[in-house]
């Protein structure tokens, strides 16, 4: 409850920071993990053919600007316990703004509901990566800026809602390297939240995209259209030829 209690009080503390422009300017820049290879900005993420960029290895990289935008690129190769051979790779991109309460150092961080991206790739399972809308709220109890004693650079620490540190995040460009802060691919009437649904074009096809309401949990997954349509093909070319046999 004291966790939802903080939320809601920054989250309307957010109006007075936003209207101020101001963040924090320790924070200022994009960070990145020891790999140096996952980079928020362009490089990542394609706004224009909603494609994510599939970097070299795994990483995670945040970027925030002084008057309080952040953005954030996830790439992460999850384990199969069940079958070491199958790793699974999940790319999560959001942007949105964010603020800081002074009272406890806490850092909440909330995302442009309708731009967030997740994509999901199961290899021997699918054929096809799955794309989909991603929001989720994110909280950090504290955070801190130092410099490396080993790489002498300076090092951003993040810990969660519940005090557990990330991996540590390293600068890699000042001022920061960002897409644009902005909605970048509204639906109807979106001013920054998420809709039930939207429609966005991929290779010039209108696709149908859901939304989840709850921004605590993964988003839904997109249909895959590849097997549909097999399945409806064979069960076509099934009928035809039970018709067939039958009169001829």
């Amino acid at each position: 409850m004291l966790a939802v209690s903080t939320c809601l009080l920054l989250l309307g503390a957010g109006f007075v920071n936003s209207a101020s422009g101001t963040g924090d300017p320790q924070l200022v820049g994009t960070w990145t993990t020891k790999s140096r290879k996952v980079v928020t900005g362009p490089a990542f993420y394609d706004p224009v053919n909603e494609r994510l960029v599939e970097p070299e290895l795994p990483g995670i990289s945040y970027s925030f600007t002084q008057d309080g935008f952040y953005e954030e690129a996830y790439y992460r190769v999850l384990s199969n316990p069940t079958n070491p051979g199958c790793p699974r790779g999940m790319m999560q991109f959001q942007h949105g703004s964010y603020i800081r309460d002074p009272s406890n150092g806490s850092l909440v961080l909330s995302p442009f509901g309708v731009d967030g991206r997740q994509l999901l790739s199961d290899p021997c399972k699918a054929k096809n990566s799955v794309l989909s809308r991603y929001t989720q709220l994110e909280v950090f109890k504290r955070y801190e800026v130092i410099t490396d004693s080993y790489h002498k650079v300076q090092r951003l620490n993040l810990f969660g809602f519940d005090g557990s540190p990330l991996q540590p995040l390293y600068l890699i460009y000042r001022p920061p390297q960002m897409l644009p802060t902005i909605t970048m691919n509204p639906t109807v009437g979106a001013t920054g939240s998420a809709k039930a649904t939207g429609k966005v074009k991929r290779a010039g096809v209108e696709v149908e995209m859901e939304v989840p309401f709850n921004k605590g949990f993964p988003g839904k997954k997109e249909g895959n259209w590849e097997l549909d349509k097999w399945w409806w093909i064979g069960l076509g070319m099934t009928a035809v030829g039970g018709v067939g046999f039958m009169f001829f």
